[in-house]
């Protein structure tokens, strides 16, 4: 298993460190450095307890499985179910929402990070917190003008720099940024999402795309998040240190919904909408919805505790929400 010790080797050969590099490719490392990547070594980072990091919705198997399945199938009527494969992008090895549950479709897969993105000709393309651990770039608004941010290597310590220039990235994005801020404004910027979206819609398949995130709108993120969005998780506990333990917690922040919806026009879905989860699913799976809780109506069921984690408004209900689009 590689250690912290690791990262700080592999991040000392990065040109120009001792100055600063953009936020964003120490994002990248951290999370997706094929030994020392948070994403890609081999440890328990999803789950209830101690030992994992964060829990998210896929943990509260089989229910929201299940729900997705409904939600799905509805959406793509009058189409069939069994005429499209469902396609789950970004599962934990060993992990996937339908795992040893009955589905209509015609046929199920996984893709976990680093395995290329192909997709059978009808396809439910589906993932669950992707584009939210994506690499972000990071302004702040600081004597008159945006700053992008960076981090530097001194020995064994990480340290949180302005650098002299947008990077090439950044650059292509400025023209988007707010003409004024209020000082030490920041903006966690998730440009990355972007070329993996490109990447999932870029093939020419038709039907579902579904993604389950945690984002805002672009006005929200520019001008009422002072403070950016990115945060950490390691042992069930949020926290700000974007530079404790790097490739052993992850890394997570906002999506713009602007952004994705926008890439999903331009490459020929139709009409797109976010919803948050309890809505989506109070809407699109309502019939399954309705049969566990007739199911089960006489006891306060561990089913039913899982439909309260995922549409009550004070957990997941209106943390999530729910990109879908179709393709024909």
């Amino acid at each position: 298993m590689a250690s912290s010790s690791d990262f700080f080797e592999i991040f000392a050969t990065e040109p120009g460190v001792a100055a600063g590099v953009p936020f964003a490719r120490y994002m990248e490392l951290a999370m997706y450095h094929p030994a020392a990547g948070y994403y890609t070594r081999d440890f328990k980072r999803v789950g209830r307890d101690e030992k994992a990091d964060f829990f998210t919705a896929t943990t509260f198997s089989p229910v929201f499985g299940e729900l997705v399945v409904a939600a799905a199938a509805k959406l793509l009527a009058p189409a069939k179910a069994a005429d499209y494969t469902f396609v789950e992008v970004a599962a934990e090895p060993g992990a996937g929402i339908l795992r040893d549950l009955p589905h209509p479709f015609a046929g199920y897969q996984t893709i976990s990070y680093g395995q290329p993105f192909v997709f059978p000709a009808q396809s439910v393309v589906f993932s669950n917190e992707l584009f939210d651990a994506q690499p972000f770039h990071r302004v702040v608004w600081r004597e008159g003008r945006w700053r992008e941010l960076g981090v530097a290597l001194h020995g064994r310590h990480l340290r949180e720099v302005e650098l002299p220039e947008f990077s090439p990235a950044l650059a292509a994005y400025a023209d988007r940024l707010p003409k004024t801020a209020d000082e030490n404004y920041h903006i966690d910027l998730p440009i990355g999402t972007v070329p993996i979206l490109e990447r999932l819609v870029g093939p020419k398949w038709s039907g579902l795309f579904l993604a389950f995130d945690y984002g805002k709108f672009w006005a929200e993120l520019a001008e009422h998040a002072p403070a950016g969005t990115l945060r950490t998780y390691h042992r069930q506990k949020m926290g700000s240190d974007l530079y404790a333990r790097p490739g052993k917690q992850d890394i997570t922040g906002h999506v713009c919904w602007d952004w994705l919806e926008d890439g999903l026009v331009r490459s020929g879905f139709g009409e797109t909408r976010v919803d948050s989860q309890e809505s989506f699913f109070m809407n699109q799976a309502s019939e399954a919805l309705a049969a566990i809780t007739k199911a089960e109506a006489s006891s306060f069921s561990p089913r039913k505790r899982m439909v309260m984690q995922l549409l009550h408004p004070a957990n997941m209900g209106q943390k999530f929400q729910a990109l879908h689009a179709l393709r024909k």
